[in-house]
């Protein structure tokens, strides 16, 4: 229960973003409540053991590559407060039916002798942006504005407007980088052949070479931990197990902060915004779904292509021509007979995650919004294709459908853990097009979720911008 009848600001909802919103707005001096629905804080970033006891599985994210990118983070004291990142000695692994595999290195010379004659095109491709990746990243993660490295800026866009498929056939000619960028290239959750179908591709390629793609020791939960604690240092208060369904029914407060996609802003804050507003709420768009599957295994998963072992995170879709059709299938409201897979085998390096001797694994697969077919032999049928055998190693398995995953999460809106579409029409302007994108017509009322720039992931940085803009604008601190 709330210890107040008054605060200076409320955050509704405690994903990464809604505590990285808290910790700000308490370390300004603000008195800050912080409601969550479920018992346990966290959204994307939960632990939990969802097969068999002693295995410790992460419900949503797992492989955090823009959380040791985030400049909120590397700001934070997270390691004083528990935090603990595991880097594998790869970042990332994509096999092929032949027992090879394109592997993504820190190094932009270690990952070119896994691309073959392309190796060269890779290191033009990528070399200048990695060099200057301390000022391109914190540019990526934040919204649309002057860019304080313009020039840097410029050579990423003019790379990142493109289509991924376009991308990678004008600057490689072999399977192995094309699909080693089409799977990185697959986050954005959208058609390679569209503009900016790149954008994300290339940050999160840049991202592994210059940060890693580590997991947090002990789980996903992990991070959720330290951010919590960071927000109590300041004295936040926090309640759990409290749904809200109407701001009328939250103690008074000079801002609220919502951690939630336009979807769950309008039913609990509609009428207390303009109805031009609320329409353009309304018109939000949510991509494709996801079907995750998480196993207890007797062991490690039996990759063809040895350096899948070396990664804890794996990209199984064969060549960028069968990824294409396959996410091509899926914005057509269709079910791939081989859905591009992305699998995280985190206790492969972090062996707090599984009983000695055995491991977990983590996978999902891109599915039509509120897709209802189970997939959970496909997916395990994409694993079993370049890694024969692994069947044999199952223990137990969780299963969860778009719709589990709303269930579990109101924001994950019929399966989509990216907090809406991040096309060329969203992008740029979500929630809806405006100047400061996380403040409301409503000077109270404030947007913190990935609905707002720079969109998915768990990075904190839309919290963080939404509570900078709440503190200029009520608090001027």
């Amino acid at each position: 229960m709330a210890n107040h009848a008054t605060y200076d600001a409320l955050v509704i909802g405690a994903g990464p973003n809604g505590l990285a919103a808290a910790g700000v707005l308490a370390r300004a001096g603000c008195s800050v409540l912080l409601i969550e629905a479920r018992e346990t804080l966290g959204g994307g970033a939960r632990t939990a053991e969802l097969t068999l006891p002693g295995f410790l599985h992460d419900v949503c994210s797992a492989i955090h590559p823009m959380a040791v990118a985030s400049p909120l983070f590397r700001a934070l004291p997270l390691a004083d407060l528990g935090l603990s990142w595991v880097h594998p000695p790869s970042p990332l692994a994509h096999p092929f039916d032949d027992g090879t595999a394109a592997v993504l290195e820190r190094s932009i010379e270690e990952t070119g002798r896994t691309l073959g004659a392309d190796a060269r095109a890779y290191a033009a491709l990528m070399g200048p942006l990695v060099e200057h990746a301390g000022a391109l990243l914190p540019e990526i993660l934040g919204p649309l504005r002057w860019p304080r490295h313009p020039l840097v800026m410029a050579r990423f866009a003019l790379r990142a407007v493109r289509s991924a498929t376009g991308l990678a056939r004008s600057y490689f000619r072999g399977e192995h980088a094309r699909a080693l960028f089409a799977g990185c290239a697959t986050h954005a959750t959208i058609p390679l052949d569209r503009l900016l179908a790149s954008a994300i591709g290339l940050a999160l390629a840049v991202a592994g070479h210059a940060r890693g793609w580590p997991c947090a020791r002990g789980g996903s939960q992990a991070i959720t931990a330290a951010l919590s604690a960071y927000f109590r240092s300041f004295g936040g208060e926090i309640e759990v197990g409290r749904r809200v369904v109407s701001v009328d029914e939250l103690p008074a407060a000079k801002a609220i902060l919502f951690d939630l996609t336009p979807r769950q802003i309008v039913r609990i804050a509609g009428d207390r915004l303009p109805a031009r507003y609320v329409r353009r709420l309304e018109r939000y768009r949510y991509g494709p779904g996801v079907f995750k599957v998480d196993w207890a295994l007797d062991g490690p998963i039996p990759w063809k292509a040895p350096a899948c072992l070396r990664a804890a995170t794996v990209h199984v879709g064969g060549t960028l021509e069968e990824i294409e059709a396959g996410e091509a299938a899926v914005w057509r409201g269709e079910y791939p007979a081989r859905p591009f897979v992305l699998v995280a085998q985190q206790s492969l390096f972090d062996p707090t995650r599984a009983p000695s001797g055995k491991q977990v694994a983590w996978a999902y697969c891109h599915v039509p919004h509120g897709g209802r077919l189970d997939m959970t032999a496909v997916i395990e049928a994409q694993i079993e294709r370049f890694a024969p055998g692994f069947r044999d190693r199952i223990l137990g398995r969780s299963a969860r459908s778009p719709a589990d995953l709303e269930r579990y999460n109101a924001n994950y809106v019929g399966g989509d853990i990216a907090g809406g579409v991040t096309d060329a029409g969203q992008l740029f302007t979500r929630p809806v097009a405006r100047l400061d994108p996380y403040s409301t017509p409503n000077r109270s009322l404030y947007i913190c979720s990935s609905s707002t720039p720079p969109g998915g992931g768990v990075h904190g940085m839309c919290g963080y911008f939404a509570a900078r803009t709440a503190l200029r604008k009520v608090f001027s601190r």
